[in-house]
């Protein structure tokens, strides 16, 4: 054990100091009783005589004792002053001394901070350095190929191929009627049009131009994977690129009566009395554009009518009668339910084929039908090899805009049904149970309702909205059933705010002004999360979330929420790549916990996105802060402002860089951009005068890690019910009721913020 010299001989000087005071005290004392029984002595011969002989002995016997004790008490009051004198100068040496006891005792509390923050940095490099060697490990063991977006490769193109196989057409499947030599698997979709008349019928041009527009369209036939054409009359066979069977070809067929399918063709098409399952196309109806104004409210759940329907039919079977007749009952329930069926048309009726209803009244006369409906009736053809007509399709489409959810009585074959999980959008039921409807539409509960509205409403909106929101789900659809990647999501350039010569002055951060005793995490190096690894499986294995989660089939995102995580076993067992489980997997508590990332993901950093405008001073502040925030990646700061950073403005060295991006517009949103330098899945979305403490950021982050498909932030907020008027308010009081996360403060993954920003 050692001696601290230093305390020692402070400990003596104070004993010294102590000693002396002893002494003078005790000195004191003694003159004080001295000079008390000098005083006592001269009370003592201090009489009046009563006679002169008296007087006479007294003078004669204590004069020279008097004058004795008068010169004694003259050295006893000389000795006081020096004594007295001596006291202050031993005050003041004792006041010097005790000054340099609180500085010395000032640089032993300051040299002690400076030991344990030495100590601390020291803990941090040490577990940096066992995070490097692991990572070098790693590094070194790792034998998996990067993976990236898919390449552009241009398939070698045979003028002179033949049948592939001797199949009927009629019989098509992908398998053996597709050449798939022209899609390599690493290739993007490529699409050739043939072009159409100029004065060709609207429709046709719809859709030429919603294919125009496609962003997939190539001028180079040789390099295509799909041959599109639209509505051509003329014979199929003389097209340039037909080669005998069409392969590779997709027909939209907008007549009402459908083509011969005898090709190998892909027939996209309304009517249909010859679909060739999980091979041809059904062609939703849609319009050039479409009003979103008109769109009523979701809720209530329940409307005027629980079921409606309006339609004539040419002619009718007798099991069609039967049909009939049972569903114009409803219309005299004596529930409360009130039903509005018509197999008579009132007003106009549009033209249709014998075998299908035809529409009733006008666009506008439906939709105030379909407005006060909460469920609208959809019947199949009579004759049951037609699975498809124009009239079932118009139907469909109105209703999902409009909220009545579709209630289908016969077998029908909708659009993209593949993809799509109808069950969640609308009821669908043979004609034998027409005699339930009534019953079935009464159990399902008003959650239930509302969820089939909603869903309904999300995939016209995603996919039936415009012929050009059709076209893109067809080509996703298309792909998908090739295997093929889609396209990789569009980022936005991270333009700087600097020309390319301007350099930004540096200056070392401020001093945090926060005490935290607990180790946080190791500062490791800028580390990217892995992207695009898994092009293949996302578009086989994650296809229902696609289509009907994300409702984003059209890119191909870095990473996703829903990527799988490997079992506990697996990460200690072939395949710890990349993870750091807590104390090498037996656990433990804080100090353990605090040493490294853990959890159920191999381990990864974020990037913090601040939103900046014209409060330099309050944005460096909150830059400052960031110093030294472990698993910390990247600083982006957006900004807003229309004017450039001054000059002279110092932008603190926080360990990380700090990119400061313009925009072109002042918007709120920009928060939300998914710029290319954004190299880490996790985003933290912050303002530029938010201050959080790093505990706080590094448990936000771990939070974000296991519920990765959330927004994770710290400022709740609460939608209020305004019961007087009606209405919703945003409430900022203190309430015990959360909704909402504000977005001046939270963690995302990137297909949120993607998602985010496409949706203002």
């Amino acid at each position: 054990m050692g001696i601290n010299f230093k305390k020692l001989s402070l400990n003596r000087c104070i004993a010294g100091t102590l000693a002396i005071y002893l002494v003078i005290f005790g000195f004191i004392i003694i003159m004080h009783i001295s000079i008390s029984n000098i005083y006592a002595m001269f009370s003592k011969y201090s009489y009046s005589p009563t006679y002169e002989s008296d007087v006479t002995y007294v003078e004669a016997t204590d004069l020279s004792k008097m004058s004795s004790l008068r010169f004694s008490l003259e050295d006893m009051i000389r000795l006081k002053n020096s004594v007295s004198m001596e006291l202050r100068d031993l005050e003041l040496k004792r006041r010097k001394i005790l000054d340099e006891l609180t500085t010395l005792t000032k640089k032993v509390n300051e040299t002690r901070a400076e030991i344990l923050k030495v100590q601390v940095e020291k803990e941090k490099v040490y577990k940096s350095l066992e995070q490097a060697k692991v990572m070098r490990l790693e590094a070194m063991e790792k034998n998996t190929p990067e993976l990236a977006p898919p390449l552009h490769i241009v398939p070698q193109y045979d003028k002179e191929s033949k049948y592939i196989f001797d199949k009927s057409a009629s019989q098509c499947r992908l398998d053996y009627c597709f050449d798939f030599s022209q899609c390599p698997l690493t290739e993007e979709l490529k699409v050739f049009l043939y072009p159409v008349a100029e004065r060709a019928f609207v429709d046709t041009l719809m859709w030429q131009k919603a294919l125009e527009s496609s962003g997939f369209i190539t001028k180079n036939p040789e390099e295509a994977c799909l041959y599109f054409v639209v509505n051509l009359n003329k014979d199929l066979t003389k097209l340039a690129h037909w080669r005998g069977d069409g392969r590779n070809h997709v027909v939209i067929d907008l007549n009402n009566k459908s083509l011969s399918s005898m090709s190998r063709a892909i027939y996209a098409r309304q009517y249909s009395s010859s679909y060739r399952k999980n091979y041809d196309i059904v062609l939703p109806f849609t319009k050039v554009s479409s009003d979103i104004l008109s769109l009523p409210p979701l809720s209530p759940a329940r409307r005027k009518y629980l079921l409606s329907f309006q339609g004539e039919v040419k002619s009718q079977s007798p099991e069609e009668q039967i049909v009939i007749s049972v569903l114009k009952k409803l219309q005299l329930s004596t529930t409360d339910d009130k039903f509005l069926i018509h197999f008579k048309c009132i007003n106009n009726v549009l033209s249709a084929e014998e075998e299908e209803y035809a529409l009733c009244g006008t666009y506008q006369s439906r939709e105030e039908i379909l407005k006060e409906s909460t469920f609208s009736l959809i019947l199949s053809p009579q004759d049951f090899k037609i699975t498809s007509t124009k009239s079932v399709q118009q139907r469909l489409y109105e209703s999902l805009k409009f909220g009545a959810i579709p209630v289908i009585l016969g077998y029908i074959d909708i659009p993209f049904q593949n993809e799509i999980d109808w069950s969640r959008a609308a009821i669908i039921m043979p004609k034998a149970r027409a005699t339930e409807v009534h019953y079935l539409l009464r159990t399902i509960s008003d959650a239930d309702v509302l969820s089939l509205r909603r869903f309904g409403r999300i995939i016209w909106d995603k996919y039936f909205k415009t012929a050009e929101t059709v076209v893109a789900t067809m080509l996703s659809a298309l792909r998908d059933t090739l295997r093929l990647f889609p396209s990789p999501l569009e980022e936005t350039p991270s333009l700087s705010v600097f020309n390319s010569t301007f350099n930004p002055l540096k200056t070392d951060p401020p001093p945090s002004d926060e005490e935290i005793d607990e180790y946080l995490g190791p500062i490791e190096p800028p580390l990217a999360s892995p992207k695009f690894v898994r092009n293949y499986t996302y578009t086989t294995m994650n296809s229902y979330e696609r289509w009907n989660v994300m409702f984003e089939p059209f890119h191909l995102f870095q990473n996703t929420p829903f990527d799988p995580v490997v079992p506990t076993e697996a990460r200690f067992v072939g395949s710890s790549n990349g993870f750091r489980p807590v104390n090498g997997g037996a656990g433990g508590a804080g100090k353990e916990f605090s040493e490294v990332i853990g959890g159920n993901r191999p381990r990864e950093q974020f990037t913090v996105v601040m939103l900046a405008y014209e409060r330099d001073q309050v944005m460096i502040a909150s830059l400052g802060r960031l110093n030294e925030v472990p698993y910390l990646n990247k600083v982006i700061v957006v900004w807003n402002s229309r004017q450039p950073p001054a000059e002279d403005l110092q932008w603190p060295d926080i360990g990380v860089p700090i990119v400061v991006v313009k925009t072109e517009k002042n918007s709120l949103n920009n928060r939300f951009l998914p710029f290319d330098e954004i190299e880490t899945e996790a985003i933290l979305s912050v303002d530029d005068d938010v201050h959080l403490r790093h505990d706080e950021i590094v448990f936000g982050f771990r939070v974000w890690r296991e519920q990765r498909d959330r927004i994770v932030g710290f400022p709740g907020r609460f939608h209020a019910w305004d019961p007087l008027y009606g209405g919703w308010h945003y409430n900022s009081n203190y309430s015990c009721e959360l909704s909402m996360v504000l977005t001046g403060n939270q963690s995302m993954d990137i297909p949120l913020s993607w998602l985010s920003s496409n949706s203002f």
